[in-house]
């Protein structure tokens, strides 16, 4: 079956649940209504389908014009090394123009993949870490 991309599809919270820990994307994920909030607050959600299964999601923070924060990249075992999470990305990528940056914070486990797929390393960024 083809892998199907939909913009701003909202899927459950039980099924992105679901997919992170399918994934192993490290999300508190015991926390439902947090998963919630967290996806509410995101103005971009980028979804995989294989029918009515959810296989990859790309959930951003962006203003459309400038600046794109990837927030999550999930792609369900299984599902991994088909190009799902490089679609995903240039997906997202078009949706906010080529007058905006795309930026994310990689996984200790996924800081080999993204220059496979053609992002840049950067050395700049700073961060204050959460506490909750």
């Amino acid at each position: 079956m083809a892998i199907r991309y939909e913009l701003d599809r909202m899927p459950s919270t039980e099924v992105i649940i679901d997919l992170y820990q399918s994934a192993g994307l490290q999300r508190p994920s015991q926390d439902p209504n947090r998963i919630a909030k967290m996806y509410t607050h995101s103005n971009l959600v980028i979804s995989a389908w294989e029918g009515n299964k959810l296989v990859g999601i790309a959930r951003s923070l962006t203003d459309f014009c400038y600046c794109c924060y990837v927030s999550d990249l999930a792609v369900r075992e299984g599902y991994k090394h088909k190009g799902i999470g490089k679609r995903l990305i240039q997906l997202t990528k078009e949706a906010v123009g080529s007058g905006s940056n795309l930026l994310l914070l990689a996984a200790p486990s996924a800081v080999d993949y993204y220059p496979k797929i053609g992002m840049e390393k950067v050395t700049n960024g700073f961060i204050i870490k959460r506490t909750a």
